[in-house]
């Protein structure tokens, strides 16, 4: 990966490019594209109710999440863990995991994920309107994404 790739970005509140994921959304503070395949970062803001994705495994990816309001459920090996706003997690590659929004309000969070390459997957379900769980794990088996046995 060549330094001269990545470029500086400032952005102001509210900035990014934003997808929907029915209710809730995720908003790309920065991409591969942008960090020339390093590093990606998203806030995400996840509705009440919010199921989250299968719980999985990355074999490359180190995904870090910030939760910056609210509360997340976060399934790490067999532990669950709610995790209220300040808190951090960071999951290795190969270890199981999820995260859902099962509490009556709003979660926030900060998600950093290396190498990038992860926002593919969201830019494509976005696209797509689904909303299964099972059916958006099928796209994102593409992009370092693995159910979980």
């Amino acid at each position: 990966m060549d330094d001269a790739a990545v470029r500086p970005i400032v952005l102001e509140p509210g900035d990014g490019e934003r997808m929907t994921l029915g209710a809730s959304s995720i908003v790309y503070k920065a991409s591969g594209e942008d960090a020339a395949g390093r590093i990606a970062l998203s806030e995400a803001t996840f509705a009440p109710g919010y199921p989250g994705p299968l719980p999985h495994v990355h074999r490359r990816m180190t995904d870090i999440f910030y939760v910056l309001e609210g509360t997340v459920r976060f399934l790490v090996g067999d532990e669950e863990r709610d995790v209220g706003a300040g808190g951090f997690v960071l999951m290795p590659p190969g270890v199981v995991h999820t995260f859902s929004n099962p509490h009556d309000a709003p979660a926030r969070l900060l998600n950093i994920f290396s190498p990038a390459g992860l926002e593919g997957y969201v830019r494509e379900v976005a696209a797509s309107g689904i909303t299964d769980p099972r059916e958006m794990a099928e796209i994102a088996a593409r992009y370092d994404f693995e159910p979980a046995p």
